[in-house]
């Protein structure tokens, strides 16, 4: 690596505010090794198909879990088991890490392809698989969970709390049907309808979401689940407010094509 590569990864180290002495002598020796670990993990396999992402993202995947778990058992241990998984899938997944990725500006010191990251659906996959890496790369270079759980702790208590207080919003698929199965009715029937063929559209696609063949909420969303999982949420959201006439919930552009 040059210098300015160098340069660049250690600041971008130190935005990351990890509050251990191990990482910080990271920062101060400008460890080669340990930093060239760290730029594989932000290095796509659109740029380089020899030195890339791919293996730590798949060693970042275990060690994400792990570290999850670890938190969740420091911080909620009145959880049940099942009600431990579901937290942990919430702040494990995809949508999580893209999110987490963002925020702590990953695009900015990534190496990518000049047209891997076309759409935002495309850049929140590589932000994801990277955030994933950069976690992988870390416990590569610590042989621990430590500085992981130092540095997402924080990020995942916030996180966490808003699941827990709303969790409907963040698994809404699966309360709805749990809601529909409490009162043996037949479980909530999703129609998807693909209105735009453009990658990446917000509103590549269009879901209704039926219980008992009454219509309860509508979305848009750029993939299947995506509209399906807002589609849950607003249906419950209904559910909780009773007066809600469903009729009004169809707009009136697509009323014609269903």
């Amino acid at each position: 690596m040059n210098k300015k590569r160098v340069a660049e990864l250690v600041n971008f180290l130190k935005s990351l505010k990890i509050d251990s002495v191990r990482f910080n002598q990271i920062l101060e020796a400008n460890h080669p090794e340990k930093l060239k670990i760290i730029n594989e993990a932000l290095t796509h396999s659109s740029m380089s198909k020899k030195i890339n992402h791919e293996k730590l993202e798949f060693l970042g995947d275990a060690v994400l879990r792990l570290s999850a778990s670890e938190f969740i058992e420091n911080n909620f241990q009145r959880l049940s088991v099942g009600e431990r998984s579901e937290l942990r899938a919430q702040i494990v997944s995809d949508e999580w890490l893209a999110k987490f990725g963002k925020k702590i500006h990953l695009e900015r010191i990534i190496l990518v392809g000049p047209k891997a990251m076309g759409d935002s659906f495309s850049k929140d996959t590589i932000i994801a698989e990277i955030t994933e890496a950069l976690i992988g790369a870390f416990y590569k270079c610590f042989s621990s969970v430590k500085e992981i759980n130092l540095w997402l702790d924080k990020y995942w208590l916030k996180d966490s709390k808003l699941i827990l207080d709303a969790p409907y919003k963040f698994n809404a698929k699966s309360k709805l049907q749990e809601w529909c199965q409490r009162r043996s009715i037949n479980l909530p029937i999703y129609k998807i309808i693909e209105i735009s063929k453009t990658h990446g559209d917000q509103k590549r696609f269009y879901c209704e979401v039926f219980i008992e063949d009454k219509l309860y909420a509508t979305s848009y969303g750029q993939s299947h689940k995506k509209a399906e999982k807002i589609a849950a949420s607003k249906a419950i959201e209904s559910i909780m407010n009773i007066n809600v006439n469903p009729s009004t919930l169809v707009p009136n552009v697509l009323r014609k094509k269903l």
